[in-house]
């Protein structure tokens, strides 16, 4: 009920009335199955008018999200949903790009991800990203920087300054950076520990200086809470607090969101399953990422895909 009283906030426009009225076939004032897949095939087709092919199930179940009231019909009220909250979206996208944490630290500074398993280097996101932001019209650009207290949780210079949990798998005496210790909290919480970097107001918590930072752009800031990491742009690392970043899409009223930056595996990955849970469409720039773990960077790949993220190359926008 609450939907079928959301959908009634939108007005009824021609554009609307008029798509509805040429997929009611038989004039009934309803879309049956039927002609609700003919909707779907309209919007489901390549430039030379190539239908995708759609599963009779998938079909179904997109049907039964719009017939709110579960009747067998998609009535015009219906469709008003539907228009706005899916149809719209389809044919008049409204895009950014998130362009995560392409910091000094982490392409040459204290945390450079050249030094890790991957031997990626970061500064070649730079290119790509730069050749995208001169030649892809984006409706919006954020930056994300990770923005850190000097006593930050997750440095390992840090670790005296909390109790560990006695679930802790390492301890205060033989734990190393990059392994993973349990502090007490509250809440109790597994932290991975890392090398002090991306310092508040240092150099090496800014974005590289060859990086394109377009006019009007937004930067978000991200584990700028002492108590607790942000790997992804969306949350903190328990999903207690939201960051800026939802509502900013939200009020720019953002359907797709690109995503590319470092590190592949950690903030990248964090941030794509974020924006697919958050119901955004998620296009994840392959070759605009660099990571630490090529084993974990394929498994961000698959789990993105697996999740119906889009994983393509920045030439194929």
């Amino acid at each position: 009920m609450d939907r079928v009283i959301e959908c009634e906030r939108y007005t009824f426009n021609d554009s609307m009335n008029a798509c509805f009225t040429a997929f009611d076939k038989d004039r009934d004032g309803f879309l049956n199955f039927e002609e609700f897949s003919c909707v779907c095939k309209a919007l489901f087709r390549n430039d030379d008018g190539i239908i995708y092919r759609m599963e009779d199930s998938e079909m179904k179940d997109i049907f039964e999200i719009f017939d709110l009231n579960q009747d067998g019909y998609i009535d015009l009220n219906e469709f008003l949903f539907c228009w706005n909250k899916w149809i719209k979206v389809i044919v008049r996208p409204v895009s950014a790009i998130l362009i995560i944490d392409v910091q000094n630290d982490f392409i040459s500074g204290s945390l450079n991800i050249s030094n890790s398993p991957a031997q990626h280097s970061g500064i070649e996101v730079i290119e790509p990203i730069n050749r995208l932001l001169d030649s892809v019209q984006f409706d919006a650009v954020f930056y994300s920087l990770d923005w850190h207290p000097s006593d930050h949780i997750s440095f390992m210079d840090n670790l005296q300054l909390r109790p560990l949990h006695l679930t802790s798998p390492v301890s205060y005496e033989n734990a190393q950076v990059y392994d993973t210790v349990v502090f007490e909290g509250p809440p109790v919480m597994s932290q991975k520990l890392w090398p002090k970097h991306c310092v508040q107001n240092t150099w090496g918590a800014e974005l590289h200086k060859d990086l394109r930072i377009v006019q009007n752009s937004t930067k978000i800031y991200k584990g700028n809470s002492s108590e607790i990491d942000s790997y992804s742009v969306f949350w903190d690392n328990m999903k207690l607090v939201q960051t800026s970043f939802c509502s900013q899409l939200q009020e720019k009223n953002i359907t797709d969101l690109y995503v590319c930056g470092i590190a592949y595996d950690v903030c990248v990955g964090t941030t794509v399953n974020d924006a697919i849970a958050s119901g955004y469409r998620t296009i994840l720039l392959d070759d605009c990422c660099r990571g630490i773990d090529k084993n974990e960077i394929e498994k961000t790949k698959s789990n993105s895909i697996n999740n119906h993220a889009v994983v393509v190359n920045s030439n194929q926008l």
